[in-house]
């Protein structure tokens, strides 16, 4: 392929890119036959890994029936399957389904949903939505309106709705200077101070990541904290709407990251392990009583065109036998606990590494210029995009962010397939000592 015609294309900037040839199960080759393995799933997303011959017998088995059915004309049965799996193993009380395309559509279905609920219901004062910073949400105009991330927003201030946030559970640069447990957990405890400030009449939903994903890096909240928030929103009568579209599909060691504390969110965003990359998908999943009012009130007033086409849930759907059946959020717990002893072994031996933290498959290291008073390298040196390019020469891709609201402080995500083996998991971790190692060095 030429360099003209590759110049017609562009994403985020205009750095080259290798040209990928083919991949298969954790690792990816490029044009020249450089071998790659994806230590981050692509985005977090190929949760089942690259070239299942499973989900290509599937879409060989679809293509032959109907690639495409528009939903208010016909139902089609791969949507229907796959509605009823998810309904069965979600929590009892998830029992409807919405299908989109994509993480940033789940989340504005989430919120949309959510408003109209409280709109039919005579309660249209409830408009606000309550999210966290830093956080990242999506980035359509009405998910980047949840998201804190300011080079994502920054750009398109003035045309987002202003929504309250909360700090976030960070708790290696604790915004109050507290340390957990003596913390009372503030951060989640402003919560309740930040509806009661905006009016507890004028909030429908508080909207959160289980598991913070890319904006910090693979966050765990302390163990108690969802019970605090959870608490919260029943007191004022808001819905708790969770954003798994990382966390979700067995990445942080169970099916839905809400089980680590047995959270009962009103509604639920998902998407990319949902599909694994075959194809685009996502979906909302909510209590019936939300869900009836909204219909009884005149039905939903949104939709996509792609919703829960035939093929796309076809997909899903054997992404998602191939999740169970293949214990995959098993696996996921498992390498996880391999994966993270690895990456504190190499914070014992690099002193950049500030934290290592995460759940399951889904982990990053925090990288800071001085271990002992948390100082992060300076913005402009962009340390976290260093060890990205020294590990692509390595062979290892990762995922880089800066977990200071996106404009300072550096972090990677190592969060590889969820069908990984342990000597593949040493393989990530030598394969990252080596990038660490130079970039020490350039450093």
């Amino acid at each position: 392929m030429s360099d003209l015609a590759r110049g017609f294309l562009f994403y985020q900037s205009d750095k080259k890119l290798p040209l990928i040839k083919k991949a298969k199960g954790i690792r990816i080759w490029d044009e020249s036959g450089k071998e790659y393995i994806d230590a981050c799933s692509g985005a977090i997303i190929c949760n089942i890994g690259h070239g299942n011959e499973r989900v290509e017998k599937a879409i060989r088995e679809q293509a032959q029936k109907a690639f495409f059915a528009y939903r208010t004309q016909f139902e089609n049965e791969p949507a229907v399957l796959l509605a009823e799996q998810l309904v069965k193993h979600s929590a009892p009380h998830l029992n409807k389904v919405f299908f989109v395309s994509g993480g940033s559509e789940a989340v504005e279905s989430a919120i949309k949903l959510s408003r109209q609920y409280f709109y039919s219901k005579g309660q249209g004062s409830r408009y606000l939505f309550v999210s966290r910073t830093p956080s990242y949400h999506g980035s359509t105009l009405g998910a980047l309106a949840l998201t804190s991330y300011a080079p994502l927003e920054i750009p398109f201030g003035p045309m987002i709705q202003s929504y309250p946030k909360i700090p976030a559970p960070y708790c290696y640069r604790c915004i109050y200077g507290k340390a957990y447990p003596r913390c009372n957990i503030e951060c989640a405890r402003a919560l309740e101070t930040t509806i009661l400030e905006h009016g507890q009449d004028n909030v429908a939903a508080f909207v959160v990541e289980p598991i913070v994903g890319a904006s910090i890096g693979a966050l765990v909240p302390p163990e108690n904290y969802f019970s605090v928030v959870q608490d919260t929103c029943r007191k004022y009568g808001i819905h708790l709407i969770l954003d798994e579209v990382m966390t979700g599909f067995g990445r942080t060691g169970k099916l839905f990251a809400y089980e680590h504390w047995g959270v009962e969110a009103d509604i639920v965003a998902l998407s990319k392990g949902m599909a694994s990359g075959y194809y685009p998908l996502g979906a909302v999943m909510a209590s019936e009583h939300i869900v009836d009012q909204v219909l009884r009130a005149g039905g939903f007033a949104h939709g996509h065109t792609y919703a829960g086409n035939p093929m796309a849930c076809a997909v899903g759907l054997e992404v998602f036998k191939i999740i169970i059946e293949e214990h995959l959020s098993e696996n996921s717990a498992a390498m996880g606990q391999i994966l993270k002893a690895g990456l504190e072994e190499l914070a014992k031996k690099y002193a950049i590494i500030g934290e290592v933290r995460g759940k399951g498959l889904l982990t990053a290291i925090e990288l800071v210029k001085d271990p002992d008073t948390r100082e992060p390298f300076p913005a402009e040196k962009n340390i976290n995009m260093l060890l990205t390019d020294v590990a692509a020469q390595n062979g290892l891709i990762i995922y880089p962010r800066k977990p200071i609201n996106g404009l300072s402080g550096d972090h990677v995500l190592i969060a590889p397939p969820l069908i990984i083996n342990e000597q593949e998991v040493y393989e990530i971790v030598g394969r990252l000592d080596s990038a660490l190692k130079s970039t020490v060095k350039k450093i």
